[in-house]
């Protein structure tokens, strides 16, 4: 008798069905056009966020602002391991588009890159046990070491000949490669970027779709569902979720979208205020006739310290009351399009 088919477990369900259509649905209408809309500037704003969601879904305390800086080449008040993190993190995500998603050697350049300088063996499989813990309880004991390597065969080839929907073949893998937990350290983040690149081989629009900060606000319910899934050995809650989770960041950047051209028109006008020199909040608003602050914040501020357009004078002291902004370089040349 042929041993039966591998195939990741799991039972669809009426909000499975219907989250599929409308993510679907949003795609087709829509992925043109907003990959279109994609600036350079857009597309490094998202995968700043990305980075930063998924981090901190890992513990590592850097604010968006810090990776931001990180990220530009400036000096942040950090752990050394933490900033690490983060360009790894950066560059692995950066090098995604020229990954297939079902090459084992792919996978573990990918664990290479996200884990350099960060454990001993990077882009290597696990040699003993592994768990994922909650502070100090266990939620999750992993398969023994050397099932790995035969479990991970079998999860790339399915992946590699499933007919399943890309999104619910993404959520899939994401689901057994955390339940394996390949390697020794890394394997949420991995996992995560690795459904991201199914998702991008799908419709490349969804490579700056930021789920992860979806995760990161609800990362209590991210593990509870893997767990339950692991106790009803069904990938199903798992699966509900995920979809969940892309689902509001697709409307997150549909409305992103919809708002795109004011936003930039805005950004540009506080950057054009900054040609003068550097000036304080309170100045900055003025010079845009804007007296709330939250929409200066929100509108203005955020979005052009996140792309890298500007910087803090002081940026161990981001609330400091004499704090003032500047143009980066990156700023300078932005405006000069």
């Amino acid at each position: 008798m042929k041993p039966e088919k591998y195939h990741p477990p799991y039972t669809p369900v009426p909000a499975m069905v219907r989250l599929v259509g409308e993510i679907a649905e949003w795609v087709g209408q829509h992925a043109v056009r907003n990959e279109a809309a994609l600036t350079p500037l857009l597309r490094r704003g998202s995968r700043i966020r990305t980075v930063q969601a998924s981090l901190a879904i890992e513990n590592n305390t850097l604010t968006l602002e810090q990776v931001t800086a990180v990220l530009n080449g400036k000096r942040v008040l950090g752990l050394p391991r933490e900033i690490q993190e983060v360009r790894n993190a950066f560059a692995a995500y950066d090098q995604m588009d020229r990954w297939s998603p079902t090459s084992p050697d792919d996978l573990f350049e990918a664990h290479k890159v996200l884990m350099s300088g960060l454990v001993d063996r990077a882009g290597a499989f696990r040699r003993g046990g592994v768990g994922i813990f909650r502070g100090s309880q266990v939620i999750h004991v992993a398969p023994p070491a050397k099932r790995v390597s035969a479990l991970m065969d079998d999860l790339l080839n399915w992946l590699s000949k499933t007919d399943e929907q890309p999104l619910i073949a993404s959520c899939l893998f994401h689901y057994e490669f955390e339940f394996i937990h390949p390697f020794p350290d890394g394997n949420g983040r991995l996992g995560r970027v690795w459904q991201t690149l199914i998702l991008s081989k799908w419709k490349p629009v969804l490579a700056y779709v930021p789920v992860e900060t979806v995760i990161s606000e609800h990362q209590e319910e991210y593990y509870r569902v893997l767990a339950r899934s692991d106790k009803e050995g069904n990938a199903t809650p798992f699966i509900v979720f995920m979809l969940e989770a892309l689902h509001s960041a697709i409307k997150e950047m549909a409305s992103t979208d919809q708002v795109m051209g004011q936003v930039t028109d805005q950004v540009r006008r506080l950057l054009k205020l900054l040609e003068k020199g550097e000036a304080g909040a309170i100045a900055l608003m003025d010079g845009l006739g804007l007296s709330h602050r939250p929409t200066f914040r929100e509108n203005y501020l955020e979005p052009a310290l996140v792309s890298g357009l500007i910087e803090r004078t002081q940026p161990h002291s981001p609330r400091s009351p004499t704090q003032r902004y500047r143009l980066t370089e990156s700023g300078r040349v932005f405006l000069e399009k």
